[in-house]
């Protein structure tokens, strides 16, 4: 079957663009791991500038829509603002192989020889569904190859890396990417958006209840035995305005709105975490320098990058979808893909 990519959002902000790449210096490595029956995981790595990361530190924010999740590195950015590490997204238990991976990685940098302490941010959802996640297959090197991989342009999505084994609204999820370009009048800002999608809730696209007339989604005991409503979802924000951490954790907020859009709902046992970084370079850290100077957007200036941050979330979660093949896992556990014509019918004919 023909995988899509979609693009249905009524954009009145700017040109559509369609990956995390389109922000200029921003680079995504994948490397999956499919083995015999049992095996369907991976690591994806976002690298927000081609620089010494650690040098030149990101300003960033987190945003915990909800916590049953296990966010490598949270409380260093929530106190510092910045990120100085490669972003890692894999599966549950394997979040300690990532930390270990980006560390080394770091260690390894030039001009990092009497580096100590690395604060490495790691995300995860738990792919042992289809997956044999108590094997722990995810190794450290893994974790640097993926950094070392990542490469500008086109950001492979649906079943690769981080979302080999992940399963999204009782369909196959995985990685999902978009973007969004405002105009020069606005900016001419890029906000790029990267998914990794285990979550539920009740199917919607572009307004269009897609769960219900699937007769799939997590709360439909009345018909039959419900799908499992927990999950997690991580999303990965990146633009080149210039922001500090404080209106980053603003655009944080406004991506769970883009979750919300595609019907997730942050269920209980979801750990739904928001990652945003901008990458402006006159505002990117010195890690020696004893002041810093940066320019920032003013707040007035913002909503256009919330908007922007909204589309392009919720594109890239409904990308994740589309892109994504059926699988078979585990003990034989098999997952569907969204079936693409039927529900790109339900769109045209709404």
């Amino acid at each position: 079957m023909k995988r899509y990519v979609l693009i249905v959002m009524a954009v009145v902000l700017g040109a559509v663009s369609l990956m995390v790449t389109d922000v200029p210096g921003v680079t995504v490595g994948h490397v999956t791991l499919v083995e015999g029956d049992s095996v369907r995981t991976g690591v994806t790595a976002i690298v927000p500038h081609q620089g010494n990361i650690f040098s030149s530190k990101v300003p960033a924010a987190i945003h915990v829509g909800n916590g049953f999740g296990k966010l490598a590195g949270v409380t260093q950015v929530r106190e510092l603002g910045n990120i100085e590490t490669p972003i890692l997204l894999t599966n549950t238990l394997s979040v300690p192989a990532g930390i270990e991976g980006v560390v080394r990685y770091t260690l390894m940098q030039p001009g990092n020889e009497d580096v100590r302490s690395v604060n490495a941010v790691v995300g995860e959802t738990n792919d042992g569904r289809l997956n044999d996640i108590r094997g722990m297959h995810v190794t450290p090197q893994m974790v640097i190859d993926a950094i070392n991989n990542a490469h500008g342009g086109p950001v492979e999505q649906g079943n690769v890396g981080a979302g080999t084994g992940t399963i999204c609204f009782g369909f196959k999820g995985g990685i999902g990417t978009s973007s969004r370009v405002l105009p020069e009048s606005l900016g001419g800002y890029t906000v790029g958006v990267l998914v990794q999608t285990n979550y539920g809730g009740i199917l919607e696209i572009d307004g269009v209840q897609v769960g219900q007339r699937l007769h799939k989604h997590d709360f439909i005991n009345h018909v039959r035995k419900a799908e499992n409503v927990d999950g997690s979802c991580m999303m990965v924000v990146i633009t080149d305005a210039p922001l500090d951490s404080r209106n980053l954790e603003r655009v944080a907020k406004r991506a769970m709105m883009g979750m919300a859009k595609t019907g997730g709902i942050a269920s209980n046992g979801s750990g739904d975490y928001v990652i945003a970084l901008s990458v402006a370079p006159g505002n990117l850290i010195d890690s020696n320098a004893k002041t810093v100077t940066s320019t920032v957007l003013a707040n007035s200036q913002m909503s256009s990058i919330f908007a922007a941050t909204i589309e392009a979330t919720a594109e890239a979660l409904w990308n994740s979808l589309f892109m994504a093949e059926p699988m078979t896992g585990k003990d034989g556990y098999h997952i569907d893909a969204l079936p693409v014509e039927q529900v790109l019918e339900m769109l045209r004919n709404r």
